[in-house]
């Protein structure tokens, strides 16, 4: 198999790297980087940062519509589907309060993702099957393609808005204020990213990430399907256990496996290979590097901690983070 570089011609394909050389070449090439770095400081920061940051006042005016569009879309589908729904089924009231905003979040997710798995797999972006292509003719204030620039206007608008829906209109729950902070960080990725032209990284980042929305927004409508109408239904507790079994394997799968193997080496590694200069090397290995760490935070210690003190009759899904 090979990849395309532009003027360079086609290469082959790098084979996906392991576990160790992960640790060990991606080591070796940021301590490299960091001791050949003789000017690295908050100056040289500030001035790559006015130099290179790309955004225009078009693009924000359209972050901003679009965040109160996909505020106007949830209540609109709140009022007139997801409310009558939660009736219709007879759910309980603390589970009718809720039902909504995982509605909701799974008809976004499921979009976005499906979006995201079509720019992969469907067009002639290689940036899945050969990660160091994301860094491939980059420059400095490059155009962004317009289907890329669609994908990050859905996704920024959107966590613009979820800034506004967890304080007034998602549930409130004792973890509500952390999640205005991780979509204040969030969008502060996304924005940095698009601005920056690390987009083709971003897409990649994003494909790997959403589906773990999907299946847990699943899980949860199923968790309170299995008790509409004060009785119990085997299929949806059958459907969350499996929804919940998925989560699992694809958190690893995706976001401990693919992640790691394929978006953060070829950050660290592979785009000093194709951008000897790349300004904000440091910048974002260290952030892809936190977020990392925190997947697998989430997947060992958080989980464990709510399954050991949920209810022992509990079924398995209601371990995963569901609030």
């Amino acid at each position: 198999m090979s990849g395309h570089t532009g003027d360079a011609g086609p290469v082959e394909v790098e084979p996906m790297p392991g576990y160790l050389d992960l640790i060990t070449r991606a080591s070796t090439v940021m301590l490299g980087a960091w001791r050949d770095c003789n000017h690295c400081g908050l100056e040289l920061s500030k001035r790559t940062l006015l130099d290179n940051a790309n955004i225009t006042l078009t693009e924000i005016t359209l972050f901003f519509f679009c965040a109160f569009l996909w505020t106007q879309v949830r209540r609109g589908l709140t009022q007139c589907l997801f409310q009558p729904l939660a009736q219709w089924c007879r759910l309980l009231p603390k589970d009718a309060a809720k039902m909504p905003e995982s509605a909701w979040k799974l008809v976004f997710y499921t979009m976005s993702w499906s979006y995201s798995t079509y720019l992969l797999f469907f067009t002639s972006y290689s940036f899945f099957h050969d990660p160091p292509s994301i860094f491939y003719n980059w420059k400095s204030g490059m155009s962004v393609p317009t289907d890329i620039a669609i994908a990050y206007l859905i996704q920024g608008s959107f966590y613009g808005h979820s800034i506004y829906a967890t304080v007034y209109m998602d549930a409130w729950r004792k973890d509500s204020a952390v999640m205005v902070v991780h979509h204040i960080i969030t969008l502060a990725l996304i924005s940095f990213s698009y601005a920056f032209r690390f987009h083709n990284g971003g897409i990649l980042v994003l494909f790997l990430h959403d589906i773990n929305d999907i299946q847990l927004e699943f899980t949860k409508l199923n968790i309170y399907l299995k008790s509409r109408g004060e009785g119990y239904h085997l299929l949806n507790d059958v459907l969350s256990n499996m929804g919940s079994v998925s989560f699992s394997i694809t958190w690893f799968w995706f976001r401990l496996y693919w992640f790691p193997l394929k978006v953060l080496y070829a950050t660290c590694v592979s785009s000093l290979q194709s951008v000897p200069n790349f300004p904000f090397y440091f910048f974002f290995s260290t952030l892809l590097l936190a977020l990392l760490l925190m997947n697998i935070y989430w997947f060992l210690v958080r989980r464990t901690h709510r399954c050991l003190n949920s209810n022992p009759k509990s079924i398995y899904g209601q371990c995963l983070f569901l609030s």
